[in-house]
């Protein structure tokens, strides 16, 4: 019987499909966690790009949810209507308001990291051994902030 040996890059597609396909299939849970808050996934998205310091235009967080600028803008005004997010002129360029979060968007970004952090029954489930060995084998992949920064897709550039 012959052995068939992959390629590195086979393996490291393997590898990726195992872990995107263990993130989505616990898509749904996270999805009820956004529900829950009130939130669609648009929503969710909208709310990682904020922070309450530095505002972004609506341009920026167009960019940063790849979408069209009339949909940011039901995105914000949504969110707008919960007490979630606010509009503030922008330092540099009264033309152009900043999208920040206000201190109810704080707590409820907050609670999302929170309740995003919080591992899968499957995981915990893992045998002590079988967890060190898979966050050990996680250290060799190339440093990379916490989940809840990665998902900003872009930095404001200030517009």
């Amino acid at each position: 019987m012959a052995v068939t040996r992959v390629t590195k890059a086979e393996l490291a597609r393997d590898v990726w499909q195992q872990l995107v396909g263990y993130f989505f299939a616990h898509g749904r849970t996270q999805m009820k966690v956004a529900h829950e808050l009130g939130l669609t996934p648009g929503h969710m998205k909208t709310m990682f790009e904020l922070d309450a310091d530095e505002g972004r235009s609506m341009g920026d967080l167009a960019a940063a949810l790849v979408c069209d600028a009339s949909n940011a803008t039901w995105l914000v005004d949504r969110l707008e209507e919960r007490g979630l997010v606010e509009r503030r002129p922008h330092p540099r360029d009264r033309r152009i308001k900043s999208v920040v979060l206000t201190p109810e968007g704080v707590k409820v970004k907050q609670l999302l990291i929170d309740r995003f952090s919080d591992p899968p029954e499957d995981l915990v489930d893992l045998d002590r051994a079988e967890l060190d060995t898979l966050r050990d084998a996680l250290t060799h992949l190339p440093p990379h902030p916490p989940f809840w920064e990665a998902l900003r897709t872009e930095e404001p550039t200030g517009s």
